[in-house]
């Protein structure tokens, strides 16, 4: 049997870091904002005939072999760790082999452990006879990767692998809803780039330290993630009005009060290249994820998207991303 499963990374526009428990429990009305796009993160799984169990990254270029009967050790295995306590969890029954890869670049920002996470979820799943019903997938996912990282994990990039399109997903003490955004996916697509900067992040550090801060009662923590959560539900509004114009300043105003979070939310590379983003045609920047490295998505005046690309991809170490934003989530196929 061959099991091959998909799930698409996400760019988020708002409310990043608000969806790490606990944290949203003190913001009524927290949320995110963000949407799928193509660039995927792919998981294949072949049965063998034997006991044998061979787990292969193919952008980490390592491999990891055991048997059935030794699967237990894989819980401390620090090599490919989040697929062997993957495998792990689920525990198979049945020698396989195990391949992974993702289209987007290392530490994009882009939510590519998630979104392996989910589609590797997604396959072992299937290998072990559905045992958990789709809905379950996203509570494993959290739970799993934060053994690897060993912080709390935000929970929106999961939505984004499993379900695709545009979304806001909302946190409260009731639990978490995903909220599909009936909008112009069309229109968002025309007027945002995407750019790999060239330096790759780690947002479980960069996310760890702001939640401790927030956690000890820092009062200037508490007020910027209020204007978070506030930049969140406006963002939601315009896009559903299809005020784009309103988009744009929403997303510009956001982007220095984000930077209070962190100094390291940008680097000084990355600082410059938003400042010849904006000097071509962009009208604001969101840095994608715990910021520190990684994308930036830029939203741009209408018509000058491929201005902003052309000026970015003249910059040493940028490379400007190909994407499209995708309706589906995680897919699964078997044969």
């Amino acid at each position: 049997m061959i099991i091959e499963t998909s799930a698409p990374t996400r760019v988020d526009l708002a409310g990043g870091t608000i969806d790490i428990p606990p944290l949203f429990l003190f913001h009524e009305g927290a949320a995110t904002v963000n949407f799928a796009v193509s660039m995927l993160a792919h998981c294949r799984i072949e049965t063998r005939d034997d006991d044998r169990v061979i787990l292969r990254s193919i952008d980490q270029e390592q491999t990891v072999e055991t048997t059935l009967d030794k699967i237990g050790e894989l819980r401390d295995l620090p090599k490919l760790e989040l697929l062997s306590k993957l495998v792990y969890f689920f525990r198979p029954e049945v020698g396989f082999e195990m391949t992974t890869r993702s289209e987007a670049p290392a530490g994009a920002g882009l939510a590519g452990s998630s979104t392996l996470n989910i589609a590797c979820i997604g396959a072992l799943n299937k290998l072990v006879g559905d045992r958990y019903a789709p809905e379950r997938f996203i509570q494993i996912a959290a739970n799993v990767e934060c053994q690897v990282i060993r912080v709390p994990t935000g929970f929106q990039d999961y939505y984004s692998a499993q379900y695709g399109g545009a979304a806001s997903i909302h946190f409260g003490p009731e639990g978490i809803r995903r909220e599909g955004l009936d909008i112009d996916l069309e229109t968002l697509e025309r007027r945002t780039a995407v750019l790999y900067t060239g330096e790759p992040r780690n947002s479980g550090t960069n996310n760890w330290e702001i939640t401790k801060r927030h956690i000890d009662g820092d009062r200037e923590i508490f007020g910027i993630f209020d204007g978070i959560r506030d930049t969140s539900i406006s963002l939601r509004m315009a896009l559903l009005e299809g005020d784009w114009d309103a988009v744009g300043e929403i997303i510009k105003e956001a982007h220095p009060a984000r930077k209070r979070l962190s100094p390291n939310i940008t680097t000084p590379h990355m600082d410059h290249l938003i400042d010849v983003a904006l000097a071509n045609g962009a009208i604001a920047p969101k840095v994608c994820g715990a910021g520190g490295g990684g994308c930036i998505a830029f939203y741009c005046e209408d018509g000058r998207r491929h201005d902003v690309e052309a000026a970015l991809a003249a910059q040493d170490g940028a490379r400007v991303l190909d994407y499209n934003i995708v309706r589906d989530g995680l897919k699964l196929a078997v044969s």
